[in-house]
């Protein structure tokens, strides 16, 4: 007979999960049986969110499986499960700022992902600043909240600077709304032409941000990068910015960082475990961005203060962040 499972993982990789949230479902899925080999897991789940396998299908697996938890990685779940269970939730920036998303979003929290919020044994945040709106919006009780961050594992070895004509300016992540792009394009093209650089963004061509653009260089559409060129752009840029108003964790802030690249971020979009490792402005002060890249780019010391920082980074693994959340199992099920 086969012993019951102690801990059951949702790890689908649907439609709506994001790049860093499908970067958390395979670390925990691969590093699980590694770092907790005394903790039974089962991986579960099939098909797309708020489809008739998440909402029936993964519940009627979940109580033929019978474990003892249960562990959903992101809030696109059921709204019932037949066993004890705890939730992800990287952000609520979709009930911080409705404006930026979709109508039925906040019905769908209210009505659906809340009530499966409140009846969790635990809730799993990245970051600390997450809590208060959590609980403001979903009536999640604090003392259940447990604030986990994320991690990165940089490739050894690493993949060579990305070589361009003129030095460059990075963003890597969507183009939502909320990741305030216009802003850091009027701020680079406030630069002086005296600061030669480009400004490399991730993902399409935006007509809307390159009528902004009259940057001292090239706006630049990277489209979709690999890990390989990811890391490449990462390591060779000048500065990694990231203008978003708010952020669960922003993984690309780690991944600057653990290649020593100077960072700049809005205030908002830095998790509290890299405070005092970033540069930060107001969110969507122009100003104060410009003068901040002016600085950047001008010091000379501002690449060794990215080595620094570099090195106080570099406990932030995902094996740390896999420990973590294997330690919480191990707690909820005594």
């Amino acid at each position: 007979m086969t012993a019951r499972a102690d801990v059951a993982l949702d790890t689908r990789e649907t439609s709506h999960l994001s790049v860093g949230v499908l970067a958390y479902v395979r670390a925990l899925r691969g590093l699980l049986p590694r770092v907790a080999p005394d903790l039974r897991t089962a991986f579960v789940g099939r098909g797309d969110n708020f489809d008739l396998a998440e909402q029936v299908g993964l519940p009627l697996a979940l109580a033929r499986l019978r474990p003892r938890l249960a562990h959903f990685p992101a809030p696109f779940v059921p709204r019932w499960i037949p066993v004890p269970y705890l939730v992800t939730v990287h952000d609520v920036i979709d009930l911080e700022f409705p404006q930026y998303g979709k109508k039925k979003v906040g019905p769908y929290w209210r009505h659906l992902v809340a009530p499966v919020l409140r009846g969790a044994r635990a809730v799993i945040v990245d970051d600390e600043r997450t809590v208060g709106p959590l609980v403001r919006y979903t009536g999640v009780d604090a003392a259940r909240v447990r604030v986990i961050p994320l991690g990165v594992d940089e490739p050894e070895p690493l993949p060579g600077p990305a070589l361009r004509a003129r030095r460059y300016v990075f963003y890597a992540g969507n183009q939502r709304p909320h990741k305030d792009l216009p802003t850091l394009v009027r701020a680079w093209s406030a630069l002086p032409p005296a600061f030669a650089v480009d400004l490399v963004v991730t993902g399409p061509e935006n007509a809307a941000l390159r009528a902004l653009a009259h940057g001292p260089g090239e706006l630049v559409f990277a489209g979709e990068l690999d890990a390989g060129a990811l890391w490449a752009h990462h390591r060779g840029a000048a500065a990694y910015v990231h203008p978003a108003l708010r952020e669960g964790f922003g993984l690309p802030l780690l991944e600057a960082l653990r290649v020593g690249t100077p960072v700049i971020a809005a205030d908002a979009a830095v998790p509290r475990v890299l405070a005092g490792e970033v540069a930060t402005f107001p969110a969507g002060d122009v100003d104060a961005l410009t003068a901040l890249l002016r600085r950047t780019l001008a010091s000379s010391a501002a690449r060794a203060q990215a080595s620094a920082a570099r090195a106080r980074t570099a406990h932030l693994t995902w094996t740390r962040t896999v420990e973590a959340t294997a330690a919480l199992y191990r707690e909820l099920l005594r």
